[in-house]
């Protein structure tokens, strides 16, 4: 593994949030979701019947950002992807959940969970995001650094 790979397998890790950006008949969309990574797939739960979930299971091909928060443009670093998304299910979900689970305890174990989060899970589906390309920024390498990562396979 190179380590650009290695970095931005880091970065993936470390942070939550995916603005995930989609489209579809009302237009262009974007919206945040937590995340889960296995590798340089993307993992996210959401609505069926919400913009983006009904985005894709028109049009599958989405962007999407992870970043941090900052001050100076100095400290910016992130991952830009394109790439597609899919609903999942079965095995691959299952697998999926339990990754989800280790990444955001409050859902690892549902019996347990707040009832307005066991109401939630009722109603979502699963969704994986393929990456075709993906780029590390970082901007304390020099303004504008970015990085193309090889992707396996």
């Amino acid at each position: 593994m190179t380590t650009v790979q290695c970095r931005a397998l880091d970065y993936l890790v470390r942070h939550r949030v995916l603005t995930v950006a989609t489209y579809g008949p009302e237009g262009l969309w974007a919206a945040a979701v937590f995340y889960v990574n296995d590798g340089f797939t993307l993992y996210f739960l959401s609505a069926p019947t919400s913009r983006h979930s009904r985005n894709i299971g028109r049009t599958s091909r989405v962007a999407g950002t992870i970043q941090g928060e900052y001050e100076d443009w100095r400290e910016i670093k992130g991952i830009q992807l394109e790439g597609e998304a899919l609903r999942i299910g079965g095995p691959e979900q299952a697998a999926a959940a339990l990754r989800y689970g280790q990444k955001f305890p409050v859902v690892a174990n549902l019996a347990s969970a707040p009832a307005e989060i066991v109401r939630a899970f009722e109603k979502v589906a699963w969704y994986k995001v393929l990456p075709a390309r993906l780029y590390l920024i970082d901007n304390s390498r020099g303004l504008g650094h970015r990085d193309e990562v090889a992707l396996p396979g």
